[in-house]
């Protein structure tokens, strides 16, 4: 079997599951593929507020790529194009516009810890393991995905995870800044429902303007988009959602966001 990617949705939650457990969930060439259009079709569906990311099973978020692949296409002239695949999965998971939360246990490993860099929020079980074996295989680590670690953690320490390519728990990476948050891994699921709940009751067009904002400025000077930031504030100010969020405070009550 080469793994799959399912979506699956419950409400205003969206989730990515990454489902090979035979193989603690190692990304096949077919699970790098499917990324681009699960996020396509939870962006899209107006009923879905957060994205989630979670492993099939107990062992493992995801262990990284799956090496069976190595020898026949990340070899010779495949391996670009093999690159080229992950580099569009993590860039569909970088543009998504909802607010996306990986919720990590086992196995956070190469692949898998270049995943959950690019999602908004981390929790994790307290049994993560984590590393970025990329020195041990020999190959390039893509761009994009250490820039992305090094906005994490600073330089110093993506150094030191990637030159060393030791593995580290769920505290240490925690103490970094991988993560925002540890909890026992029973809790796990409850946690990350319970603050995926939270964000759902927020105004999409604020969150995604936030996300926007945060986003474009840590990019590199050059290719910042003011004009879009300026335009995704001022979605905001003209939506029915704000006229709501003025309605339900003056009226002491919950608002009812439609995201429009």
């Amino acid at each position: 079997m080469s793994g799959r990617i399912r979506v699956e949705k419950e409400g205003a939650i969206g989730w990515i599951v990454f489902d090979h457990p035979e193989r603690r969930n190692a990304i096949s060439r077919a699970m790098w593929d499917a990324i681009p259009a699960a996020t396509e079709e939870l962006a899209r569906d107006p009923d879905v507020r957060v994205g989630i990311l979670r492993g099939e099973g107990d062992v493992a978020f995801v262990s990284g790529a799956d090496i069976s692949d190595f020898q026949e296409q990340r070899s010779g002239d495949g391996a670009m194009a093999y690159e080229e695949r992950n580099a569009s999965a993590f860039q569909a998971l970088a543009e998504f516009p909802k607010p996306l939360i990986a919720m990590i246990h086992g196995f956070c490993v190469g692949g898998g810890l270049a995943l959950v860099i690019h999602a908004d929020l981390r929790l994790a079980a307290d049994d993560g393991t984590f590393a970025v074996p990329a020195g041990r295989l020999g190959l390039g680590y893509p761009a994009g995905s250490l820039r992305a670690l090094v906005r994490l953690v600073g330089p110093a320490i993506a150094k030191d995870l990637f030159f060393t390519a030791r593995r580290f728990g769920s505290e240490e990476a925690l103490r970094l800044g991988l993560l925002n948050e540890v909890v026992a891994k029973p809790q796990l699921e409850a946690r990350t429902r319970e603050i995926a709940g939270r964000i759902a009751e927020n105004a999409p067009l604020t969150l995604r303007a936030a996300k926007r904002v945060i986003e474009d400025y840590g990019r590199d000077p050059d290719q910042r988009d003011p004009d879009a930031v300026h335009a995704a504030i001022r979605d905001c100010f003209v939506s029915e959602d704000y006229q709501e969020g003025i309605r339900a405070f003056l009226e002491k009550r919950a608002p009812r966001f439609q995201g429009r």
